[in-house]
């Protein structure tokens, strides 16, 4: 019966003699760090719009002149000088046309000569009562009939003379051929292009700008927009000037179409480009871009608490201010105290201590 007490005994006092030997877990080694606080505050927002570089001047250079190419004298791609011949084109025709203009004009002169002499000679019979006032009256409508043909055929021969100077078709500004679009001997005619150019002064940034965010874009004639071209990365983003827009919106994409002067820098007509247009603000927590730690594919913050202990918070990131501070989207509410500068994630509740900075 004494045996059969003991044992229960000797178990509990093994039990107790157990937990006295368990070790409590080792407290964190405090750390050491610079501190940051995550500010709150009023970020602009800033919207992309896409658009098309296009050439300040485009023209489609033809000629009045109906007749056979004779040359050709530049290729896509060339650049041209204003006056610089491009095509010619057979005179021959042009010529005859000159011709029989000046003839023309001889005709009538001398029929206003005859009509002239004519009309002095019934003056005179008319005033010795030797012709009636109705003679008089249609020698008279003779003799300005013939100076209108005179000046009509003088209209003509400037007109046909303008024609045929027209047979050497010339650049109408410094520029770039963009297309070449006739071959010796095809047949020019009024209206037809022959080459396409395109000025290379200078040359704009077309976007079309949604109507919400016209008013709020502040897109006014003569304001600087920050662009970037995809063809020219080495130009980075640049300022540009806006040079137009449209009175109207287009009833189908509810956009207005603003034009973007680059100014002098050469880019290629065609290219893709965007515009940076502020649309107001929003409200943004940033911190130190050095306050933010990478593990496991996690982004982490590390934060002190109020009892000044090590906690860290997985974030979602925003934009790089390029001040040495980025945007935080998620994770943080604004006013708490990051650590800045740590090579890895500290122990869960590690005390901190702040060093200088």
């Amino acid at each position: 019966m004494r045996m059969t007490m003991l044992i229960p005994l000797l178990i509990l006092a093994a039990g107790c003699a157990g937990r006295e030997e368990t070790a409590a877990p080792p407290s964190p080694s405090p750390i050491s760090a610079r501190v940051a606080r995550a500010e709150k505050s009023a970020s602009p927002v800033t919207i992309e719009l896409p658009g098309n570089v296009e050439a300040d001047r485009t023209a489609a250079v033809s000629s009045r002149v109906m007749a056979t190419v004779t040359a050709v004298h530049v290729q896509a791609g060339d650049r041209v000088r204003r006056g610089q011949v491009l095509v010619e084109i057979d005179a021959q025709t042009a010529a005859g046309q000159v011709a029989q203009a000046r003839g023309g004009l001889s005709q009538a002169q001398a029929a206003l000569a005859l009509a002239e002499r004519n009309y002095e000679r019934y003056q005179a019979l008319a005033a010795t009562q030797a012709a009636s006032q109705a003679e008089l009256d249609f020698a008279r409508m003779q003799y300005d009939q013939a100076k209108g043909a005179v000046e009509q055929a003088r209209g003509a021969v400037s007109s046909a003379s303008s024609v045929a100077s027209e047979s050497r078709v010339t650049a109408p500004f410094d520029g770039r051929v963009t297309a070449r679009m006739v071959e010796v001997g095809d047949l020019a005619a009024p209206g037809r292009p022959l080459v396409q150019i395109e000025s290379s002064a200078a040359h704009r940034l077309s976007v079309a700008v949604p109507e919400s965010l016209l008013a709020q874009a502040g897109l006014a004639l003569g304001s600087t927009v920050t662009v970037a071209i995809d063809a020219r990365p080495d130009l980075g983003r640049f300022p540009g000037t806006v040079a137009e827009r449209a009175p109207a919106a287009d009833p189908m994409a509810h956009a207005f179409t603003v034009e973007i002067s680059l100014g002098s820098i050469e880019v290629p007509s065609g290219s893709s480009g965007r515009a940076f247009v502020a649309a107001g603000e929003r409200s943004a927590v940033t911190i130190p871009a050095a306050a933010v730690l990478r593990q496991g594919g996690a982004t982490l913050v590390v934060v002190r608490d109020s009892e000044g202990r090590a906690a860290s918070r997985i974030v979602t990131l925003g934009s790089d201010l390029g001040d040495g501070r980025v945007e935080v989207l998620s994770g943080l509410a604004g006013g708490e105290t990051v650590l800045v500068g740590l090579a890895d994630v500290p122990p869960l509740g590690a005390p901190v201590q702040e060093t200088a900075p």
